[in-house]
């Protein structure tokens, strides 16, 4: 997901598409541990979009305590 997409989204809705995120790189996690993960790149690309939606939230959160 875009940082574009995210910034859009309130503070509910991130941290469900953080959760979301952390259970889909689990399950990738766990493919590759079993050797059933053919593109371990995945495992890249979910860790990172975890990270970006986390700080996006981190941002939205101190912005509203502010």
């Amino acid at each position: 997901m875009k940082t574009t997409e995210l910034r859009q989204k309130d503070i509910a809705g991130l941290q469900t598409e953080v959760k979301e995120l952390q259970k889909a790189h689990f399950g990738l996690r766990m493919q590759k541990a079993t050797q059933q993960l053919n593109n371990v790149a995945q495992l890249r690309v979910t860790r990172r979009a975890i990270a970006r939606a986390k700080t996006i939230l981190v941002e939205k959160q101190s912005q509203a305590a502010s």
